[in-house]
């Protein structure tokens, strides 16, 4: 697995080691966090490697699944690295394909709800191609994923390798860089210290935020599905991010005012998943409501002596 140090692949290593499955993963750690792996040392079940799966590597043993999570997921982190997030989106996922092609294996791309970019048609169903702007400052991270998506068809159709592609729309939940940028630790950062929560636009845009626990159930189901073609994973609870910072002020009792900025270039006004095809597909929804995901993530950030945060 690529990108197992980070938010969402940590979590999925310790899915898998729970199933009863072996574990090999690589992170280089630009923006994966090994005290996300810490727990796993020692475990016979998981071995990692530092490694930049852009760089062409060779595994030493068969493996039966190989699954591509390595990406800059974070617009402050590929607003940063442009050029790598290209990279990964294209070298990295040709060496992963690699991988899976000389073992016969399994292989899953994690791509993003950023495929339909600012979208016109609401909800999002996976037979709409988006509204992208190719040469926009997002462009780097959503046609990353959208050539990605691509290649992985492509070795589909030319090479029979057995591919599957989850969109991914936004997840949140414990092991979350609270810097990174996106707006659920940016929210809880800014409420636990008192700071002026920051809204971008009117606030009136929309997002739909699933937990963590079930987004990594969604890819785990998908990673033994047939379909190959693309897959949204996400939770359809639609909310303005203005009603999204309501609910971080109350759960956190925080007295932090809303700050309100410029809308950044080219951000999606709206954004829902149609997840009709993974119910049936899949036998997949969300399970884990707002209330009780965000009182775990607030609790696990919490928890972290190093940030100081305050309780």
């Amino acid at each position: 697995m690529s990108g197992a140090a980070g938010f969402i692949g940590s979590h999925l290593c310790d899915r898998l080691v729970a199933e009863g499955h072996q574990v090999i993963g690589y992170d280089n750690f630009m923006t994966g966090d090994a005290r996300n792996l810490e727990h796993l040392k020692g475990n016979p079940a998981f071995r990692f490697r530092d490694w930049d799966v852009c760089q062409p590597f060779a595994v030493e043993e068969p493996v039966d699944g190989v699954l591509h999570l390595a990406s800059l997921a974070s617009p402050k982190d590929y607003f940063e690295h442009p050029i790598e997030t290209l990279d990964v989106g294209s070298a990295g996922t040709r060496n992963m394909l690699e991988i899976a092609r000389t073992n016969q294996a399994r292989f899953l791309l994690t791509s993003t709800s950023e495929c339909y970019g600012d979208p016109l048609v609401h909800p999002q169903v996976e037979t709409y191609w988006g509204n992208v702007n190719p040469v926009g400052v997002r462009s780097c991270y959503d046609e990353s994923k959208r050539y990605a998506e691509a290649l992985t068809m492509a070795y589909h159709r030319v090479h029979g390798v057995q591919t599957n592609i989850a969109r991914i729309f936004n997840t949140y939940g414990p092991r979350m860089q609270l810097k990174d940028g996106r707006v659920v630790p940016a929210f809880i950062d800014q409420a636990l210290h008192g700071d002026p929560m920051t809204v971008f636009g009117d606030g009136k845009q929309t997002r739909s935020f699933c937990y963590v626990r079930d987004m990594v159930d969604g890819l785990y189901r998908l990673i033994f599905s047939d379909e190959r073609f693309p897959v949204n994973l996400g939770n359809p609870q639609e909310l303005t991010i203005l009603e999204f910072a309501e609910r971080i002020q109350r759960l956190t009792g925080t007295q932090a005012q809303l700050e309100f900025r410029p809308l950044p270039q080219d951000d999606p006004k709206r954004r829902q998943p149609n997840i009709s095809k993974a119910k049936k597909i899949l036998g997949w929804e969300p399970k884990v409501s707002l209330e009780d995901g965000l009182r775990e993530t607030i609790e696990y950030f919490q928890s972290l002596p190093a940030l100081a945060v305050a309780r």
